[in-house]
């Protein structure tokens, strides 16, 4: 019996936030999971814009690269054994066409397949603030069993830079695929000592600058 081997599908679409899928190539790099990369048009204009990498030097970070017009590419069918597909960042144009099964590009397409083969599909979100439209098609894919993880902060670890903002949100992505790879620190249950003395509750004294004379 033959092993299938650990593939990735990721997505970077044109929301903000193009890092988060950057980190996360960097993070698989060298490992045995292989990355198979889609990065829409607009993703491409997003990064140059956002970040200091180059279209070409994200795509080394993968293990292979698909066009976003290559509709006869392995990821396009199910019977190319992946782990499933991450797309980080997700745009409401991409959720919508997921929701919808349009298949008008690769990772469209891609998500449509990672959804009838039942496999694990995250979804980025980025957005702010959400529409009634946003989040009925967040709540429809989420009953299909898509996991929607948008790219909040957390600061009980007490992030010192925005790597290790970048990192936590990575992380807890790469979980979902029982990819525990430990890029950030994560909760042990133990808080900080509370102060001996609480502040006292109530409303804080209005600056004399700020009172009506």
């Amino acid at each position: 019996m033959t092993l299938a081997p650990k593939r990735l599908i990721v997505g970077i679409t044109g929301a903000t936030g193009t890092v988060f899928g950057v980190r996360l190539l960097h993070v698989l790099q060298g490992t045995d999971i292989e990355t198979h990369l889609i990065v829409s048009r607009w993703a491409a204009r997003t990064l140059i814009h956002e970040t200091p990498y180059s279209l070409e030097e994200v795509q080394r970070l993968a293990t292979r690269v698909y066009s976003d017009n290559d509709q006869g590419a392995a990821v396009s069918s199910g019977s190319f054994i992946t782990l499933g597909m991450a797309i980080v960042p997700c745009s409401m144009k991409t959720l919508s066409a997921i929701a919808h099964a349009q298949g008008d590009n690769l990772i469209h397409r891609a998500a449509d397949v990672v959804l009838k083969e039942r496999r694990r599909l995250v979804l980025a979100v980025r957005e702010a603030p959400l529409h009634e439209i946003h989040l009925e098609n967040m709540l429809k894919l989420a009953r299909m069993g898509v996991v929607i993880c948008p790219p909040l902060p957390a600061f009980y670890n007490h992030p010192q830079t925005i790597d290790d903002l970048v990192n936590h949100t990575v992380n807890r992505i790469l979980d979902l695929f029982d990819l525990h790879l430990d890029v950030a620190a994560r909760w042990e249950g133990l808080m900080r000592p509370a102060p001996a003395t609480l502040p006292a509750a109530g409303p804080r004294p209005v600056p004399r600058r700020h009172r009506r004379p």
